[in-house]
C-alpha cells in the first residue's frame, strides 16, 4: 500500500459497497431512515475499510491498462507466465471500530507491521504468521477504525493426496 492513502467517504460510496456484499440495512443508504437511529446518519458496514484498495494507486490486484493482469484474458489468468505469488494466504480480517465512519469524512489510512509468529504443521510445515495493521483517521486526527489483517505462509506446498 501507498504511504498516507486518502479515502473519501461518500454517500453513493457506502450504498454501493453495502449492495455489493447483499446487506439491505437501511441505514446504509435512506437518509430518513438514518437520523432516527442511535448514530442519527447514514453509517458504513462493518467491512467497508476494506474498500480502501479503491484509493489506493499501487492496489496490486487492479487492472493496468495495457497490461496482463491476475484474472484477465482467455487464459484463467491472462498471463502466459507463471503469476509471481507470495506463497501464501490471507487468514483472518479484525476491524476495532472507534466511530462509525459517515459520509463526508475523508479517512487517513496509516499501515504497518503487526507481530510474527510460527506454528509447525504436519502437512506444510512451518507456517509464518505475520499481522498488518491499518489506522484509518478522520479529517480532525482522530482516530476511526483500526484494522487487522493475518496472512500465512507455508514453509512448504501441501503435497495433494
Amino acid at each position: 500500500m501507498a504511504d498516507d492513502i486518502k479515502m473519501p467517504v461518500e454517500a453513493t460510496h457506502i450504498m454501493m459497497f453495502a449492495r455489493s456484499v447483499g446487506d439491505p440495512n437501511p441505514i446504509y443508504h435512506d437518509e430518513e431512515y438514518a437520523k432516527k437511529t442511535e448514530v442519527g446518519h447514514i453509517i458504513a458496514p462493518p467491512t467497508f475499510p476494506r474498500s480502501v484498495a479503491q484509493f489506493d494507486p499501487d492496489y496490486r490486484l487492479r487492472p493496468k491498462p495495457g497490461e496482463k493482469w491476475f484474472g484477465s484474458g482467455k487464459t484463467p489468468t491472462g498471463l502466459t507466465e507463471p503469476a509471481s505469488t507470495s506463497g501464501g494466504l490471507h487468514a483472518e480480517q479484525h476491524f476495532e471500530y472507534h466511530r462509525n465512519p459517515k459520509p463526508g469524512d475523508v479517512l487517513t489510512v496509516k499501515e504497518r507491521e503487526g507481530k510474527t509468529w510460527e506454528k509447525q504443521s504436519k502437512r506444510a510445515g512451518k507456517l509464518i504468521f505475520s499481522e498488518r495493521i491499518q489506522e484509518y483517521y478522520d479529517q480532525n486526527g482522530e482516530l476511526v477504525i483500526t484494522s487487522r489483517g493475518v496472512g500465512v505462509k507455508t514453509e512448504r506446498p501441501v503435497e495433494q493426496s
